[in-house]
């Protein structure tokens, strides 16, 4: 995912949930099938495994807020912002575009970037988080 390959992320993602489907951390593999969903424009699939994520884990806040993009693409707007809101309330200072890219520091890789750019920041600017 981090080097911008979201297909062979989900191959290894979808092997790791199969074989562990009660790992204690299950909610980072939903999480990140959901964000490599969303990256290939599968806006509803993401949804769906960003929801288990956030059920099987409310407490991790970039859930919420990948979540707020899906749902921000879809243009489904009041929960979009409902889902902003409540990442927000767990990481304050991730308020705007600005500070969230500052605090996401998990690849320099264009093609993520791009991705990133394309989709999660589109979605949060629809889902009304700020650019600064």
């Amino acid at each position: 995912m981090f080097l911008g390959q979201p297909e062979g992320a989900i191959t290894q993602l979808d092997k790791s949930t199969r074989l562990s489907p009660h790992d204690p951390f299950i909610a980072l593999n939903y999480h990140a099938l959901g964000t490599c969903h969303l990256f290939l424009g599968q806006v509803d699939e993401a949804i769906d495994l960003l929801r288990k994520a956030r059920a099987t884990s409310p407490r991790y806040r970039f859930v919420h807020i990948n979540l707020a993009a899906a749902l921000g693409l879809r243009g489904d707007l009041d929960e979009a912002r409902a889902a902003l809101s409540e990442g927000v309330k767990l990481r304050p200072e991730l308020n705007s575009l600005a500070r969230l890219r500052a605090f996401r520091r998990s690849s320099h890789h264009p093609e993520y970037l791009r991705l990133r750019e394309e989709t999660i920041e589109v979605g949060l600017r629809k889902a009304g988080m700020p650019e600064e």
